[in-house]
């Protein structure tokens, strides 16, 4: 093993000389430079008396995110190494420990400046009743810890099968734990929820760091666990996070991000065996529905996966909450939630972009056979929408009147975005630069790439975006006007596609 390792030493590049350290501190410190004003700004904005009203949905949002990056961690491995050293590196004798050692201390710092944020929003979210000095060094050092206690736990959950369980029991606990958040925001609002959440913020000082010290003590023993687990990682899990690591870095080099969603996808069904089954036969003009048969089945087989859909149309009225209205934040999670959720259904119409000579196969016009695959994502983001405007009426957030009617006009036209978004090109890098003064250059093929899809999204919901900026008395006009045009862009975009 001695050999091995004076040859790794000896072949990871010449020694860092005086310029090197001189470029990377001068690069610290121009960072520093800044980013001290911004920060500087943020942290003298925290100074405050917390809004009883908006703990709850502050403490929510900051849970879920929690949530997240827990289960993003558990997807991504944690562990990985590039494609060199996962080739080799890992199959060989050398202690896994200190081939893996990088990777931990990069997922280390991630985790510390994740954990920072997280702390920031806590004390954000919770205020501080005096000076800001005595509050925020223990609310950085709680986001801290609880950030690394995660990183840690993804660790052991690389390790060993029995880790893997409890941290999805943990992501779940989080989940469990920002629902709870929003209904005493909003269900116990008024009442003992509130009392509730007026307590946590108003908490003592010496409670706040008893808090503090224990989660730092816990902390650091998942991380001495997780340093110990770190040579006994599993080479299989290991080299699966390095191709995961691989393919990300590939289409982030390439700046294709679309192919990001197909990596999730193949991950997802690769290994698995499913159970076949004959498509409906239909005749006549029901033919062309056939094709579009295969995502209701794929939607049937992923229930987590929808079950999770609808749990997000609570975000924007938690996000409403915890702004102090419905303001554009809750405006772009709303839209935004509910194009994903038209976006989960888009695959079929994404394949037939790829692969027009599959599509060909199909004996049916195309024309029919994207009028069968616009109504799977119209109906989901119609669902999702009415649950979304739902909870933003039940928080008080808009006045009574048929928001739910609302939802329904407005899903034509995110279905018809999502389906414009499955099927465009790969950024064409060739295009030019715009140059901005005050800003980098801006590519012109990664913008019109972003912007295809919701140009549709934008010209079809105006109604509804009019409608939500200044809540009408009455709502029969702007539905009526909303179901026109999300219709009309819809039968638009169908009826445009070229015939193959």
């Amino acid at each position: 093993m001695n050999p091995a390792r004076a040859y790794l030493r000896s072949h990871r590049g010449r020694p860092a000389s005086w310029s090197d350290r001189y470029v990377t501190g001068f690069s610290l410190v121009l960072g520093l430079v800044l980013l001290g004003q911004p920060v500087a700004t943020v942290l003298g904005g925290l100074a405050r008396t917390a809004d009883p009203a908006r703990i709850g949905a502050g403490l929510a949002l900051i849970a879920a995110a929690y949530a997240g990056l827990l289960a993003l961690a558990r997807a991504v491995g944690p562990i990985a190494l590039p494609a060199a050293d996962a080739a080799w590196l890992v199959l060989s004798p050398l202690p896994r420990r200190s081939v893996v050692l990088r990777s931990a201390l990069i997922l280390l710092v991630t985790a510390v400046v994740a954990g920072g944020v997280l702390g920031v929003a806590g004390l954000a979210v919770l205020g501080s009743t005096g000076s800001l000095g005595p509050h925020l060094m223990p609310a950085l050092v709680i986001g801290v810890t609880v950030s690394v206690a995660g990183a840690a736990t993804a660790v052991l959950a690389q390790a060993s099968q029995t880790w893997d369980t409890r941290l999805q029991v943990l992501v779940a606990g989080c989940v469990l734990a920002a629902v709870l958040a929003a209904l005493l925001s909003t269900v116990l609002g008024g009442g003992p929820g509130r009392q509730v959440l007026v307590a946590v913020a108003a908490a003592p000082a010496s409670v706040v760091t008893a808090v503090a010290g224990l989660a730092a003590a816990a902390a650091a023993l998942l991380v001495r666990q997780a340093w110990a687990a770190l040579d006994r990682l599993p080479a299989r899990g290991v080299l699966a996070s390095s191709e995961k690591a691989g393919r990300v870095a590939s289409a982030a080099v390439a700046m294709d991000p679309g192919a990001l969603s197909w990596i999730a996808e193949d991950n997802h069904w690769r290994g698995r065996t499913l159970r076949s089954r004959p498509w409906p036969r239909l005749a006549g003009r029901w033919r062309a529905a056939a094709p579009a048969w295969q995502e209701w089945r794929r939607l049937s087989r992923r229930p987590g996966r929808l079950a999770l859909l609808y749990c997000c149309a609570a975000l924007p009225a938690l996000a409403a909450q915890a702004t102090g209205g419905l303001s554009a934040l809750p405006v772009v999670a709303l839209f935004g939630g509910a194009l994903g959720a038209a976006a989960t259904a888009t695959t079929g119409a994404r394949r037939d972009g790829d692969d027009p000579s599959l599509a060909r196969l199909l004996a049916v016009g195309p024309r029919a056979v994207m009028a069968a695959r616009t109504l799977l994502p119209t109906a989901l983001a119609a669902s999702w929408l009415v649950l979304a405007l739902s909870g933003l009426a039940v928080a008080g957030l808009l006045p009574s009147g048929l928001w739910w009617a609302l939802g329904v006009a407005t899903a034509p036209a995110l279905s018809a975005g999502a389906l414009r978004m499955a099927r465009r090109a790969p950024i064409d890098h060739s295009m030019p630069m715009v140059e901005i003064p005050g800003s980098p250059p801006l590519p012109i093929g990664l913008l019109l790439w972003a912007l295809t899809g919701l140009d549709l999204v934008l010209v079809g919901c105006l109604p509804a975006l009019a409608a939500l900026g200044a809540p009408p008395a009455s709502l029969a006009s702007h539905v009526a006007t909303q179901a026109v045009a999300g219709l009309a862009v819809l039968i638009g975009f169908v009826r445009r596609r070229p015939a193959r």
